[in-house]
Formats: structure tokens, C-alpha cells, sequence
């Protein structure tokens, strides 16, 4: 594309800048038949149009920012190993993962475009955004590319991160802008003042002399500028960015009511016509600013903004005292010694003090790739262990590691759109256009009826109706149903979830681990005694699961185990199989360890793991003398007869009055029967899924246009919960932490599932009452608005109190309904 830079003709109509908007006004360059500002916009229009994405500038008009010319020298500090080892959340010999705050996004068109960074540079693999927290996520090639060059990308973007070192350990605490305080001081001051200059005006205007009125006047003026210019500069600069982006947010038409008292009480003092309506003005901002404090103090209250300690039941094996125990991550410390056991995730970056490991780091890379380390190794945050257990040192607190990441950043929240939110914001848009056009109509009218009752009207209809309670009625009710559900053990990775449950017609559940005990079940060895070193052989092997009858036999066997266990493999829905101190010992399916059944089960009402040992080192130990060969024996199996959860025949009828209920399982069909005895209208069961059928399964719902959702352990199940429209993990007290999941449900909590589901679509029906509530309130408030009964100072109370109403209505309902559903 050829370009040619011109200078603007001082005689042409004035534009905005075609990237950002600004005034080009004799600075204006042009490339390719549009204007820019600068020298900077212009260059990040080449980039795009270069790179074929000037789509960017189909999702909105001027969306871009102003990229700060800066010499590239300024990120040479982002080549030293020592800064990128902070601020990178992990990495390896194949690529990285870090985490920047971008303030200056603040369109889809930002979304967009950080999210493409790979059409920018091939060394890029992924990037997400989350907007809410001006947070951009970007995983990246060490071999194609470097920090310092994605740094440089995105500052010449107008994109620049915020790399601040001391926000690194902790996060910061929201807080109240200090600013806005001061805002609230000068308002408060001048209208207090205001009040007591106006005293004689309100008592007896006739009778005080003219000089007196005047200065009184023009003092009330200069006071008020003030508030107007300071104060309230917060609602003319935030309506000011939105109309320069062509948006109309909810501070126009109070900005306009502002500005128009102010105009019409200025003109007042000037030509000697009264004394204006400062009073009202100033007292206008104070309550507005008073209200928006409220509002921000009752939202930081009230917030939803989930924490790991909060949110995540992952508990983790820690030695303590000679022996091992488990705790909550969030009780994990510097140089506490943990284990990680076969599946199970890493919960904070750690050093390898004893074993084999094998890591998976796909739950952060996206890529399945195993990596070996050795003893002394760093080990992230994230991984998760393949094969026997492992002993780590914890170096890192749990909230400064890339785990606190991984339930944000990792799974399918973004299956789970808000789509009543998206409907909230999009009525209040809507709203504030029709608030303008009612102020315009009111004018009309009052232009012939009575022009001197203009002011009032227009300036009460532009204040008192507030398009903000329709935004807040869905975030505030999720929240609370979040926290309400948080306190029962219900863990949702984001309020999304809350209206996507309401939403589900099919729910398919795993059976072992989420519909059966397995801490409970009834368990027994079948065939003959085993001595104390096979139990101890069988232990050890075992204790290296997560698989919910893996960790059922080491509890049966809890006071043995404890020994070497080498080469460990774990095949899902077969087996596992390892050197446990030097001999090769096999658990699974009879056909994993070759058994030839002699004893069948014809009824298949039980659930059976069998054991097969070699011998040759028990023979030479003298265990047992007459058998001397290597190959593994079977020796027998073990009988797990199946508890399942307290009042799963309630939870299910419930569940299935209005949605179809099926189940998928691993195991053979053993339990056909029980569970069809348990809940006859299963729409469909099925078993000897793998994890890839079972995925496809779910899949296969969705393409009948069914709402699935999956309830599984996330062990075997990830793929489905991943794939499902929300995915349920059951966590047990030690718990295979799932990225893959929508929500955690502890195991304690299974008996009120029932109400857990049913309580979304309550949520659901609070939010429409609040939406409801809000419309009302605004009738009523532009009907006497309309006729001018409604000065602007009483409006400026009643409108944050509209939102406040809402706020208080959403959360308080919220509450009120969850105990009455035995929630509370």
C-alpha cells in the first residue's frame, strides 16, 4: 500500500482523528484518504491495515488510544533474566505466561485487538482479556519472541502495561478514590455557604436592599464555580468520553442538568434578573457525589470480587509432625513439605525435594507436554504431577504463584456469557436515550403552556431518572447468590454461572466419586489372606492415585504403605501399574492384570479392583518360599459395594421434574440396577465411557440444542465438564483441583443439591423484580419530573437512591428467599 503524508488544507471542514478521535486541527496527517492527530496514530493505523485487521475499526467509531511516542530504550530493563523471572507468571525452554494491567482498554474494540495479538507477532500463541480488571493474559513463544518485544508492541499500540514490582506480592485492596472525597469537601462547603448568603432571599426578598441582593449574588456565583469547574468535572468528563467515543453513558444527562442551572443561574445575576438557583446547584452536586460514594462504599461491602481464600475448597497433603495431614491451600507456608500425588495439581511454586517428577503444565500452557525434573528443580504453580508421588518444599506463597491464576484465567467461563447483564446494560443505554428525548418533549411543551417552568422540568427529568439501577440489578443479585452459594460449599468461578444454571434442561452426572461415597464404601479383599508386606505393597501403590477407589483402598490400608514406588503409570478407566520396592505390582480391571475370573458376579452389583504381584523378591526375602518367579500373580481382587450419597433418590426426583437426567460412567454396569431402582426415569445410562466418550457424548446433547450440566470428580471427566455448558468438580476433602470446571461443589454439600440448582432460577426471577422496580421508580419519578412538580435539588436526592433501592432490594431479597429455600 503506498502512503504519501500531507498537510492539512487550512480551508477544509475539521475531523476527528480517524484512529482516536481527537481534534486534527494543524497537526493532521493523512495516509490512505483518512486524517490522524499524530505521527502515533498514524502508525498504529499502518500496523493494522499492514497486518490486514483494521476490524478493529468496524466494532466502534475512533475506538483506538494515542500511543506515547517513546524511544524504544525505555524497555531495554525488560531483557534482564532477573525482571522477567518477576514479572512472568511461568516459564519454561518452550515459552512463558505473564500477566499485565492495561488501564487504557475501555472498548470491544480494545477486546478485540489484544485478544489478535498473534496476527501482530507470530510469537504470540494466545491472549485473553478480562476486562473488568484491565487485565490482558499472553502466552508466548521464548523462541519467537521476548517480553521486552510484546511490552514494545503494545506501547506503540497505545496499549503500554503498567509494570509496577510492588503490586507483584500482593494485590491491592480496593479503595475509595481519595479524590473524590476532596470533590464532595468543596461541594459541601460552598453549598453550605450558599445556603446561609441565600437566608435573606428565602426570608423576606422583597424588603432587603438591592446592593445587598447583588453581592450576595455574585458571591453565590463565584462559589459555585468551584463545584461546577472541581466537583462536578467527574460527570462532564466521563459524559465527555463517552459522546467523543459516541456513546451517551448515564453522566449526560446529568452533566446537562448541570450545566444547564448553572448557565441559566449565571444569566440570572449577570443581566440583574434574580439571584439564580445556586443553591440548588451546588446542593445538586453535593447529593450526586454523595450518592456516588454511597453507592461505591455499599458495591467495596458488598463485593463479589473472589478471592482464593474465599473461593477454593483445594485442600493438599502436608507433612507435619512425622506424620501427613491435609490443609487448605490457603494455609500452605514457606518451606512446608507437601505431597502431590499422581493427577493432582501443584498448588504453589515449590522445589522437588524427593521422587520422580513427570509434570503436565497444560492447565497453564494449553499444551499437553509432559516435563521430567529432577530433585532440586523448580516446579510451577499449575502442574500437574504424571506418575508416583512426589515430595516438595513450598518456596512461594499460594497467593503470589500462578495458581490464584488458574481459576480466572484456565477453563470455560466464557461459555457462560451474562446475557441478562448484557441486556441491563443495554436498556440503560437505550433508557438514557429516551430520558433525552422526554427532557426535549417536556421543553417543547412547556415552551407554550408556561416557559418559565422549562428549567425546572427539563432539569428534574435529566436527574431523577438514572438508567445505573437497571445495570446494578444483575451483578448485585448474582453476587450475593455467589456468596450465599459460597457459604454452602458451592464454589462458582464467576456470577455467569448463576444465570447459566437457571438456563440448564440436562443434567448428566459421573457415578463414582460424584454419586458415590467412596470414603464409605464397603470394601473387602476376595480370595485369600494377604500378609502385612502385600497389604504394605498394595498401599504404596495406591497412595500414589487421586482415582476415588485408588484412595479408598489406602485408606483401608491407612497404617501401612510407605514404600519406593518406581515407574508408576495411571490408565484411565483401566489400571495402574509401578515398581513398588522392586516389585511389579498391578491394580485395575481383570483384564489389565491379565485375571481369568473364577468367581463371577452374574448380578454385577459390585465394583471389583484386582491385584496381581511378582514375587520373585518376596521369595528371596522369605515371604513367601514357594514362589520364586518375577511375573506378576493375581493374587485376588477387591469388593467395593457402593454407599451412595445421602438422599440421592430425593436429589434426583427433584432434579428431574423439569430436566432430563442420564449418567455416563467409567466402571462397568455393575450398579444398573441399584441406580435404576434409586431413580427409575434416568433418560439414559451409560458405562465403560472413557474420558474422550464421554466428552463426545456431551457434545453430542449439545448439538440437539440441550443446556448441559455435567457433574464429575475432574479426574476423568475434564474433557466433558469443559465441554458442558457448566461443569460441576464433587471434591472430596482432598481435591484434584479442575481449571476445566465452571464450579467446585464440595462432597459435604451434595444433599442440598437439589436446592443449589434450584436456587439460580430464584435468582433469576430477583433480578427481573429489581429490573421491574427500577422502571417503576422512574415512571413515578418522570411523571412529576414531566409536570414540573420535582425541583432538581429533591430530584438530585432521589436519584442515587434509586440505585441504592435497587442494590438494597437485589441483595436483601436475595437473602430472604435463599433461607426460606433453606439456604440461609
Amino acid at each position: 500500500m503506498e502512503s504519501a503524508i500531507t498537510a492539512q488544507s487550512p480551508n477544509r471542514v475539521e475531523t476527528g482523528c480517524y484512529h482516536c478521535g481527537a481534534p486534527t486541527a494543524g497537526r493532521g496527517l493523512t495516509y490512505d484518504g483518512k486524517e490522524f492527530c499524530c505521527a502515533g496514530c498514524k502508525t498504529v493505523y499502518e500496523i493494522l491495515s499492514r497486518n490486514a485487521m483494521c476490524e478493529f475499526y468496524d466494532l466502534a467509531s475512533n475506538p483506538g488510544i494515542t500511543p506515547s511516542l517513546r524511544p524504544a530504550p525505555k524497555f531495554v530493563y525488560l531483557d534482564d533474566p532477573t525482571v522477567i523471572r518477576q514479572l512472568v507468571d511461568f516459564s519454561n525452554d518452550e515459552l512463558s505466561v505473564v500477566n499485565f494491567h492495561i488501564p487504557q482498554m475501555h472498548c470491544s474494540s480494545c477486546i478485540w485487538l489484544l485478544e489478535n495479538l498473534h496476527k501482530l507477532n507470530n510469537g504470540v500463541l494466545f491472549s485473553r482479556v478480562d476486562f473488568m480488571k484491565r487485565r490482558l493474559l499472553v502466552r508466548y513463544s521464548n523462541k519467537r519472541t521476548t517480553l521486552r518485544t510484546i511490552v514494545e508492541l503494545l506501547a506503540s499500540l497505545g496499549y503500554e502495561p503498567e509494570l509496577n514490582f510492588g503490586s507483584l506480592d500482593a494485590a491491592a485492596k480496593p479503595a475509595t478514590d481519595r479524590n473524590l472525597y476532596v470533590k464532595i469537601g468543596v461541594a459541601a462547603f460552598c453549598f453550605g455557604n450558599i445556603m446561609l448568603f441565600s437566608l435573606p432571599e428565602y426570608f423576606d426578598a422583597q424588603r432587603q436592599d438591592m446592593a445587598s441582593r447583588e453581592f450576595f449574588a455574585y458571591l453565590n456565583l463565584l462559589l459555585s464555580a468551584p463545584v461546577v469547574l472541581f466537583s462536578a468535572s467527574v460527570f462532564f468528563v466521563s459524559a465527555f468520553q463517552g459522546l467523543r467515543k459516541r456513546l451517551i453513558n448515564i453522566d449526560v444527562p446529568i452533566a446537562l442538568g448541570i450545566g444547564l442551572i448553572f448557565a441559566r443561574s449565571a444569566v440570572d445575576v449577570l443581566v440583574g434578573g434574580g439571584p439564580g438557583y445556586f443553591d440548588s446547584l451546588t446542593g445538586l452536586v453535593f447529593f450526586l457525589l454523595l450518592g456516588r460514594l454511597f453507592q461505591n462504599k455499599t458495591y467495596e461491602n458488598l463485593s463479589f470480587e473472589r478471592t482464593y481464600q474465599s473461593y477454593f475448597p483445594l485442600a493438599v497433603t502436608v507433612k507435619r509432625g512425622g506424620g501427613e495431614t491435609t490443609t487448605p491451600i490457603t494455609s500452605l507456608r514457606p518451606g512446608e513439605r507437601i505431597i502431590i500425588r499422581n493427577n493432582e495439581v501443584i498448588p504453589a511454586d515449590a522445589v522437588v525435594m524427593n521422587g520422580v517428577p513427570r509434570i503436565d503444565y497444560s492447565f497453564v500452557t494449553g499444551e499437553s507436554d509432559v516435563s521430567a525434573k529432577n530433585v532440586g528443580d523448580l516446579v510451577y504453580a499449575g502442574g500437574k504431577q504424571i506418575g508416583s508421588a512426589i515430595e516438595l518444599e513450598v518456596i512461594k506463597e499460594v497467593s503470589r504463584s500462578t495458581f490464584v491464576q488458574l481459576w480466572n484465567n484456565v477453563g470455560s467461563s466464557d461459555r457462560t456469557p451474562a446475557r441478562l447483564m448484557t441486556l441491563s446494560n443495554s436498556l440503560g443505554k437505550w433508557f438514557t436515550v429516551g430520558i433525552l428525548l422526554v427532557a426535549a418533549a417536556a421543553a417543547l411543551g412547556w415552551s407554550f403552556l408556561d416557559p418559565s417552568r422549562i428549567l425546572d422540568a427539563v432539569t428534574a427529568i435529566l436527574i431523577v431518572a438514572c438508567p445505573c439501577a437497571l445495570a446494578l440489578a444483575a451483578p448485585f443479585t448474582f453476587g450475593t447468590a455467589m456468596r450465599i452459594y459460597g457459604q454452602k460449599g458451592f464454589y462458582l468461578k464467576n456470577s455467569s454461572v448463576v444465570e447459566a444454571l437457571a438456563r440448564i434442561d440436562t443434567i448428566v452426572f459421573d457415578k463414582t466419586g460424584t454419586l458415590t461415597h467412596t470414603k464409605s464404601s464397603t470394601i473387602r479383599f476376595v480370595e485369600k489372606d494377604l500378609t502385612p508386606y502385600q497389604k504394605s505393597l498394595i498401599a504404596s501403590l495406591a497412595q500414589n492415585s487421586m482415582h476415588p477407589l485408588s484412595r479408598a483402598i489406602a485408606d483401608h490400608y491407612r497404617n501401612e504403605g510407605g514404600l519406593r514406588v518406581d515407574k508408576f503409570e495411571e490408565f484411565e478407566n483401566r489400571g495402574m501399574n509401578g515398581l513398588v520396592d522392586g516389585h511389579d505390582v498391578r491394580m485395575g480391571s481383570a483384564e489389565f492384570v491379565g485375571a481369568v475370573m473364577n468367581h463371577p458376579d452374574p448380578e454385577h452389583k459390585r465394583t471389583r479392583v484386582f491385584v496381581a504381584i511378582g514375587t520373585q523378591k518376596l521369595a528371596r526375602a522369605g515371604h513367601d518360599p514357594n514362589q520364586g518367579d518375577a511375573i506378576p500373580r493375581i493374587l485376588g481382587w477387591f469388593e467395593f459395594e457402593n454407599t451412595y450419597r445421602t438422599g440421592l433418590g430425593g436429589i434426583l426426583s427433584v432434579l428431574g421434574g423439569a430436566r432430563s437426567l442420564r449418567l455416563l460412567s467409567g466402571d462397568s454396569d455393575g450398579e444398573r440396577q441399584r441406580l435404576m431402582e434409586l431413580y427409575p426415569r434416568f433418560d439414559d445410562l451409560q458405562f465403560g465411557k472413557n474420558p474422550a466418550e464421554k466428552l463426545e457424548y456431551v457434545r453430542s446433547l449439545q448439538g440437539q440444542s440441550k443446556r448441559v450440566l455435567m457433574f464429575g470428580d475432574g479426574l476423568n471427566d475434564a474433557g466433558a465438564l469443559w465441554q458442558s455448558d457448566v461443569g460441576v468438580a464433587v471434591s472430596e476433602d482432598v481435591n484434584t483441583f479442575s481449571p476445566a470446571c465452571d464450579a467446585m461443589l464440595d462432597a459435604g454439600s451434595f444433599p442440598i443439591l437439589d436446592k443449589l440448582v434450584s436456587f439460580s432460577s430464584t435468582s433469576m426471577r430477583v433480578v427481573q423484580a429489581a429490573i421491574a422496580l427500577s422502571v417503576v421508580y422512574n415512571v413515578v419519578g418522570l411523571w412529576f419530573a414531566v409536570r414540573a412538580e420535582l425541583s432538581p435539588l429533591l430530584a438530585a436526592i432521589l436519584m442515587p437512591l434509586s440505585s441504592i433501592s435497587v442494590v438494597v432490594f437485589s441483595t436483601v431479597a436475595t437473602r430472604f428467599l435463599a433461607r426460606r429455600r433453606g439456604l440461609g
